[in-house]
């Protein structure tokens, strides 16, 4: 009987820490300049399925995402950011995608961080 409930204790623990392995944390650099930028970044990222969380950080250009890898990785959610306008250091938005975003958040010229000045 000790055998039996050690044996099922074992495999909820084997079970629950699997789980929790999951998910997965990275950063990666986003380039571009404001609060609408950061809302176009992050709302895309978060439309890729399995992606739990992201939060891109005007003054470093880095974002940072919560991810199921068993539904999503990097290059997907790079995918979709470059879709919508902003470039990543391994994929590039397309003439198209960049020139459809607000003006102001034109950073290819001037990746400066104006997230003071432009506020959504």
């Amino acid at each position: 009987m000790k055998t039996i409930i050690l044996s099922i204790a074992m495999t909820l623990i084997a079970v629950v820490t699997y789980a929790q392995d999951k998910n997965k944390k990275m950063t990666f650099d986003v380039n571009g300049k404001c609060a609408m930028c950061k809302h176009r970044i992050e709302e895309a990222a978060l439309n890729v399925k399995g992606v739990k969380y992201a939060n891109w950080d005007i003054p470093t250009h880095q974002l940072a995402v919560i991810m199921d890898e068993r539904k999503t990785n990097a290059m997907k959610i790079k995918t979709a950011i470059v879709a919508v306008g902003h470039d990543t250091k391994e994929l590039k938005a397309t003439d198209e995608a960049y020139n459809s975003v607000h003006p102001c958040c034109l950073y290819r010229e001037d990746n400066s961080d104006d997230g003071e000045h432009h506020k959504m």
